[in-house]
């Protein structure tokens, strides 16, 4: 809105007693009574009318000699980018933390209480600080494990103060023992076959723990040299008879969308990630949701963007269905495995 939308004083009153964010920043106004000045979307007690001014500025409510609220701040930037820029800082301290930190050191560099600071970190990133700062040492532990010489040293490089959380921590964030990630998944034993279905080509492989990707293309080829690229030094097993199966049920839940799959899946992928997928595994078949839908869901409505991007990172097609999201106006937008696909996976669901 515009400050035309805020011109009268009777639209204005109306925005205070509504407390309209969307008013903030186009006007203020002042309690004769009290003596201070605040944003429209104040949350303090409502004043009556007849002690209440309107403002075009902070300089004119200060001229007037009214000092800023205490509860809204009206001198400082709005509430909403106050605390993306605390939430902000708080992700750099834990990036940069040698160990990971705790919540109460957190919420004393944050100035809030433990509660205000827990409640405003998952809101703004759909994670809580805990989750945040283990999908951290994740990543470090992935890097490290690359980059260090030794898989001790990886340990300390990673957060951790000791082998065994290290390990602990490793099995589910890799899917494999250190050292094999470490060696591009040597010792580690992949199962996969290739399937064919009236949208092309499907490979599905899985490891020990589940399903772990389900990948479809046109050239069946291209996508073996994909799950290949994954893992080079893997021991990857392919065309098993009773692996065959499994890729004949996937082939099933192609067709026939209904009948579900109820297969265990290895899902791989940071804290935030792994929550938007188990989110989209809760959308029914013939239900589509948006973007914007999708990160309201998980917990991050301003997320819109990341969640978009955690479906691109999906490697589980139709198992984790990324293509139930749309665009906020209902139409198809770009899906990893073409929009074709999606556009025919959707029909067949009964979602478009």
């Amino acid at each position: 809105m515009g400050k035309s939308q805020f011109k009268s004083e009777a639209q204005r009153w109306a925005a205070v007693q509504q407390r309209d964010s969307a008013a903030d920043g186009q006007f203020y106004y002042s309690v004769r009574t009290t003596g201070v000045f605040c944003r429209p979307s104040c949350g303090a007690r409502p004043a009556l009318r007849s002690n209440v001014s309107f403002h075009d500025s902070i300089a004119a409510a200060e001229q007037a000699g009214f000092r800023p609220c205490k509860r809204c701040k009206p001198d400082q930037p709005p509430l909403a980018e106050r605390h993306a820029a605390m939430v902000a800082k708080m992700c750099r301290l834990i990036d940069e933390a040698e160990s990971e930190p705790d919540l109460d050191s957190l919420a004393e560099a944050s100035g809030m209480s433990r509660f205000h600071f827990h409640r405003i970190f998952k809101a703004q990133t759909g994670l809580t600080p805990k989750a945040y700062a283990s999908a951290v040492r994740q990543r470090r532990m992935q890097e490290g494990l690359a980059q260090e010489e030794s898989v001790t040293a990886a340990i300390y490089a990673s957060g951790f103060n000791s082998s065994g959380r290290f390990y602990a921590a490793s099995q589910g964030a890799l899917g494999m023992t250190p050292s094999a990630f470490r060696s591009g998944g040597k010792g580690a034993t992949i199962r996969f076959a290739i399937g064919a279905s009236s949208l092309g080509a499907i490979l599905v492989a899985s490891t020990a723990k589940g399903i772990c990707a389900i990948l479809m293309g046109n050239d069946p080829d291209a996508l073996a040299r994909d799950l290949q690229d994954r893992f080079p030094q893997a021991e990857i097993i392919g065309a098993e008879p009773d692996f065959e199966q499994v890729v004949a049920r996937v082939v099933g839940m192609v067709e026939h969308p209904e009948i579900g799959l109820d297969l265990p899946l290895d899902v791989r992928g940071t804290a935030f990630q792994q929550r938007v997928w188990q989110v989209l595994r809760e959308i029914p078949a013939g239900r589509t949701v948006s973007y914007s839908e999708l990160a309201e869901m998980v917990g991050a409505p301003k997320g819109a963007r990341a969640v978009a991007g955690a479906c691109a990172a999906n490697a589980i097609a139709i198992a984790v269905p990324c293509h139930r999201v749309v665009r906020n106006d209902g139409s198809i937008s770009g899906y990893r495995w073409g929009v074709e696909r999606k556009q025919i996976l959707l029909e067949r669901e009964g979602s478009k």
